[in-house]
């Protein structure tokens, strides 16, 4: 038997799936095929049932309430039973193993995926292993792009990250892979827990609409995140942990609570709080490696959050690929008519979390497009900029992408709330 292509799903073995016609079009990870036709995976591989009529985006506000004091099996049974095939365990190597054993007791099919970095500790790799054999499934590996790591490595060396943060290497080796995991799923299912880190998950619903990733459908409110454990002690975990068996990182027998990267993993000392052995350098408010970007808070203004003003917040898009643009500027560029190269511009305020949310494909887009005779630019359009925005530059709602083509005065609004990075370079390839 051919080995599958990465795309596809391996086959069952089963005589009533084999003979069943009907199949599921959603898209899966991009799963890497199997690497032995004689281990067949069961339960993350089964075709579950088709996924029944979706529940509006608002919903899950009112679901995460009524789900808030359930327990996590019960969570696990709601989410595979209402996302099917479209829903995936994101699995770290460590204590949120605890996630299969869940969706293992439910009976339920399921389907699991995880992020190799290539910075992994080998510990790590084993548990992998031991996870799938111990379960017979298949874990759908992503992996980093070659290129953007060569890149990467090649111009800031293997340990950057010691001296400007972690925020890139995750971006290139964790995020990316991620958002191309998720555009493949309406749903995915996390380990967090509300006392993992006290500066960003204290508030972590049970489920909730993804702030930050796109899923099959694009566009905001087309992914939903589950986070069956968000009320469980740590403690707790460990207790269901060893009584059932499960099978663990043995890097928890040296010290180590929450584990990621090797180079940005340690173990902590008795006291610490688990978050304090990753990134151990930056500030605990902010150890969040873009997986979760959204758990991070904005900056409250007297007391309250910032939601429609322009007091100081964050700014996004901060790369120098993209050109921050001032009034005067885009006024400029609004009244050229013969301009020297065309211009693609997002309108945006960086309390917004659609805006938010697009960040790592806009970042990435600009990088693409550097060098290709496109500029890539921004303009903050909220506030005492917001009425200019609305009269002279097509504003309806934040994000609005404009792009400016190279022989005519007149702005093209992009129409799709599809904001991933193969869609936005589609619309500046068709135009430019």
């Amino acid at each position: 038997m051919n080995n599958p292509k990465p795309l596809d799903r391996p086959q069952l073995l089963s005589s009533t799936v084999l003979n069943s016609r009907r199949r599921s079009a959603v898209k899966p990870l991009y799963a890497e095929p199997k690497r032995n036709d004689s281990i067949v995976p069961s339960a993350a591989t089964i075709v579950a049932p088709e996924v029944g009529e979706s529940v509006e985006a608002e919903d899950f506000e009112k679901l995460a309430k009524e789900l808030q004091n359930a327990s996590p099996l019960e969570v696990m049974d709601k989410a595979l039973e209402k996302f099917g095939d479209d829903i995936a365990i994101a699995f770290s190597g460590a204590e949120d193993v605890a996630l299969i054993e869940y969706a293992h007791l439910t009976g339920r099919p399921y389907r699991v995926f995880s992020l190799d970095t290539g910075r992994l500790n080998p510990e790590t790799y084993q548990l992998f292993d031991t996870v799938e054999k111990h379960y017979g499934i298949r874990i759908e590996y992503m992996f980093p792009d070659s290129v953007e790591v060569q890149a990467l490595v090649r111009t800031k060396g293997l340990f950057s990250f010691y001296e400007d943060g972690h925020q890139e290497c995750c971006r290139v080796r964790k995020v990316r892979p991620l958002r191309r995991a998720l555009k493949g799923l309406r749903a995915w299912i996390t380990g967090q827990r509300k006392d993992q880190s006290p500066g960003t998950r204290s508030e972590i619903p049970i489920v909730q609409v993804d702030p930050s990733f796109e899923g099959l459908d694009g566009g905001a409110g087309s992914l939903v995140k589950w986070n069956p454990v968000a009320n469980v002690d740590g403690k707790d975990i460990w207790n269901f942990l060893r009584a059932m068996n499960v099978p663990v990182n043995s890097l928890h027998s040296q010290g180590y609570v929450s584990i990621g990267c090797e180079p940005c993993t340690r173990p902590v000392l008795p006291g610490q709080h688990e978050r304090e052995g990753r990134w151990w350098w930056e500030d605990a408010k902010a150890k969040e490696c873009g997986l979760h970007k959204g758990n991070i808070k904005d900056e409250t203004v007297n007391g309250a959050a910032q939601t429609n003003g322009t007091a100081t917040v964050a700014d996004i898009f901060d790369t120098k690929d993209i050109v921050t643009l001032s009034k005067p500027g885009v006024e400029n560029l609004v009244k050229l008519e013969d301009r020297r190269e065309p211009w693609l511009v997002v309108l945006y305020a960086p309390w917004c979390q659609f805006c938010q949310a697009m960040e790592g494909s806009y970042v990435e887009l600009a990088e693409k497009l550097a060098g290709s005779g496109v500029k890539v630019g921004k303009f903050r359009a909220d506030g005492d900029q917001k009425a200019f925005a609305q009269e002279e530059l097509q504003l309806g709602s934040f994000p609005t992408i404009l792009f400016f083509p190279k022989h005519s005065s007149k702005a093209i609004k992009y129409p799709s709330e599809k904001r991933d990075v193969d869609s936005l370079l589609a619309f500046v390839n068709a135009l430019r």
